[in-house]
């Protein structure tokens, strides 16, 4: 069966990080309002406040992993002593190459490696709203060494640094994500690939995109009627069955009409539809254009 969650992650195609360990010593708030950017943070000592709009405050503590995919602002603060009301901290670089927040002298209360990346893949908005929002996971040591090689890698001058670094950050993104998949978790991908009915139906969706799926069938892969299958399937993905083939079929055809290896006929078969003029009318209603004129435009891009 179809791994979703890796071909998800290799079609967002992950890029190059940048990283940097933060010190932070006394009370202090650092608010981020600028993030076009995924946004990762190990803590490594200490613990800390977390708040993202619509959520709750999150303590982190050592050994936790913050992974925010998308969205546009967050503030971190120290919990012990608490941040002052009005207090904004901004970090500093110092010469060790560490950024310091509060009194560069003093010894820090919270280390934390903190970073970002970024999704080259043309459809990473459309493959990012099947992921959380934001992944926090606690404890887990292999989450751990691997933030570690991404940046010592990412720092190094070594031959073929950017590859390596690209496929660590896939593997580092993987863990992060498998690892938050509790039955708890927001509705998407994560959550349904742990439920034990909804999986399956989306392991065979991913393995097989060319098959006539109907209703019918995915129910009869999660041993459930279709009307319980499909509003369990809306509940734990947040959107409906054939919605979610649908948008899986057509981020498939159009990653294979950019590489332009594949004729129309050869797409519109991999992707489920009988005939050419079929899948000719599905990708226009859903992309906007024919699928002629978007491997055109593509090539010419």
């Amino acid at each position: 069966m179809a791994d979703p969650l890796s071909e998800v992650i290799s079609l967002l195609q992950p890029t190059a990080p940048s990283s940097k360990l933060a010190h932070a010593a006394g009370p202090f708030r650092v608010r981020r309002d600028d993030l076009t950017e995924v946004f990762y943070c190990m803590m490594l000592s200490g613990r800390a406040c977390l708040e993202m709009g619509g959520k709750a405050p999150m303590e982190l503590a050592a050994g936790d992993f913050v992974l925010i995919p998308a969205a546009s602002s967050f503030t971190l603060s120290s919990l012990d002593p608490p941040p002052p009301p009005g207090l904004t901290s901004h970090p500093v670089l110092c010469e060790d190459g560490i950024f310091r927040i509060g009194p560069t002298a003093a010894p820090p209360d919270v280390q934390q490696l903190v970073g970002h990346c970024s999704f080259a893949g043309p459809d990473a908005e459309l493959l990012l709203a099947l992921l959380p929002d934001m992944v926090v996971v606690r404890g887990e040591e292999r989450l751990a060494a691997l933030a570690g090689l991404v940046r010592d890698e990412a720092r190094a001058s070594r031959p073929a640094r950017d590859v390596v670094v690209e496929h660590l950050l896939q593997v580092l993104l993987i863990e992060a994500f498998r690892s938050s998949t509790v039955s708890d978790a927001a509705p998407g991908l994560c959550r349904g690939l742990v439920d034990p009915r909804i999986g399956p139906a989306l392991r065979a969706m991913h393995a097989a995109p060319e098959q006539s799926w109907t209703l019918p069938r995915l129910a009869e892969a999660a041993g459930l009627s279709r009307s319980a299958f499909f509003t369990r399937f809306t509940r734990v993905v947040g959107v409906a069955p054939m919605g979610y083939l649908m948008n899986w079929r057509m981020t498939l055809a159009k990653h294979m009409l950019r590489s332009g290896h594949a004729s129309i006929a050869r797409i519109a078969e991999e992707t489920g539809y009988g005939s050419v003029s079929a899948f000719s009318t599905a990708f226009a209603r859903q992309v906007g254009i024919p699928p002629v004129r978007f491997a055109r435009v593509a090539s010419d891009g």
